[in-house]
């Protein structure tokens, strides 16, 4: 039986934004000249790039193609109150979906089939739902470049090679942060921590054979014990060594943000569509120091 969800009709972005996300973002606009550069040079064509290379050797979901999924997508984006973007099933080995977006240009979303193959549909659903945060957050612009450098090596190497060593560090350092953010969008959409947890356990560690002999209780216990480590200065320092390569934060890391978030009173007021601003805080041993 399922539950019925709430439509949060008037959520706005810096309702649930991760501060780690905020402080990256206001970083990369002082860069000068990098808005300009992608919106006008880089994102254009990257984007075109993408959407001719998703056309032509994707599916296009709709309610004709895979209507399921379709029916996730569209349920996410009104629990979010935003325009549904394109979807695109991929056939591809390695798990994954990422979102191409300018602002005034149609946004499209991907995902790969071993990604739906391992994931339950409520699990699916949240996987779309971090996708559109990306969407609800603008995070187009710089989430285009991001791309540009992880997807584009392969295919753009001479774009990759192009970009300064600097600003590919800073941006890896900005997409970690929105990740966060855009986590929380999954937690909105699934109303259930338990689901968004279970997803980044399987991303962790699983497999269409394994995903559902995983213990989620034991998964959250893992988060714990790795955020205790940043209670010591050599805890903390291989923390940072082990995730500033990295796009994405550490699966257990993004885990154990979640289990914080749902119990505070931004994200239970959010729920009751009690839309009084942002107003998230850093605990005060600076438990979101992970950069």
């Amino acid at each position: 039986m399922s539950i019925e969800k709430i439509m949060l009709t008037g959520l706005k972005a810096d309702h649930f934004r991760h501060p780690l996300d905020l402080a990256a973002t206001n970083a990369l606009k002082q860069l000068p000249g990098l808005d300009m550069l992608v919106r006008n040079i880089l994102g254009p064509v990257a984007e075109q790039f993408f959407y001719v290379e998703n056309i032509a050797s994707s599916v296009l979901v709709s309610d004709r193609q895979l209507p399921d999924l379709h029916q996730l997508l569209v349920e996410s984006s009104q629990i979010l109150d935003l325009e549904p973007p394109q979807l695109y099933l991929r056939q591809h080995p390695v798990p994954n979906a990422y979102t191409f977006a300018m602002r005034g240009r149609q946004p499209f979303m991907v995902i790969h089939t071993s990604l739906v193959e391992m994931v339950t549909p409520a699990e699916l659903q949240a996987v779309m739902a971090h996708e559109l945060g990306h969407l609800k957050c603008d995070h187009g612009v710089y989430l285009t470049l991001a791309n540009i450098i992880v997807l584009g090596t392969s295919l753009l190497p001479t774009w990759g090679a192009a970009i300064a060593q600097e600003l590919q560090e800073q941006l890896r350092q900005w997409l970690r942060c929105a990740e966060f953010t855009c986590d929380r969008s999954a937690m909105l959409v699934s109303q259930d921590p338990k689901v968004v947890m279970s997803l980044l356990m399987k991303l962790a560690g699983g497999s269409p054979t394994l995903a559902p002999k995983l213990n989620l209780d034991a998964f959250v216990a893992q988060a714990r014990a790795y955020d205790k480590m940043g209670d010591s200065s050599l805890g903390e320092l291989l923390k940072q060594a082990q995730t500033s390569q990295l796009t994405h934060p550490l699966p257990v890391l993004r885990a154990r943000e979640i289990d914080r978030w749902a119990s505070t009173q931004n994200y239970q007021n959010l729920l009751q569509r009690s839309f009084s601003g942002y107003n998230d805080k850093t605990d005060a041993k600076g438990g979101w120091r992970n950069w």
